[in-house]
């Protein structure tokens, strides 16, 4: 069995809205850039507070930016 796992579409949405810097989206949230790469790159999962709030800067709910996938049991 193997651990869940949190996926994000971070990256796409900078890009949809006109290619949002990093360091832009850090500004807007209230982290640095470096929390930003780090959740972009799965590497950190943001608390519930930042999570709403990288929602809200893209307009949209919560599970269009971030998806839970379940661990796989066999």
């Amino acid at each position: 069995m193997s651990g869940g796992a949190i996926r994000n579409r971070i990256r796409a949405l900078r890009f949809h809205a006109s290619e949002m810097t990093q360091q832009g989206l850090a500004e807007r949230i209230g982290v640095t850039r470096q929390t930003v790469i780090a959740i972009e790159q799965g590497k950190y999962s943001p608390s519930l507070e930042v999570a709403f709030r990288i929602a809200a800067v893209f307009g949209v709910p919560l599970d269009e930016v971030f998806q839970y996938e379940p661990p796989v049991t066999t």
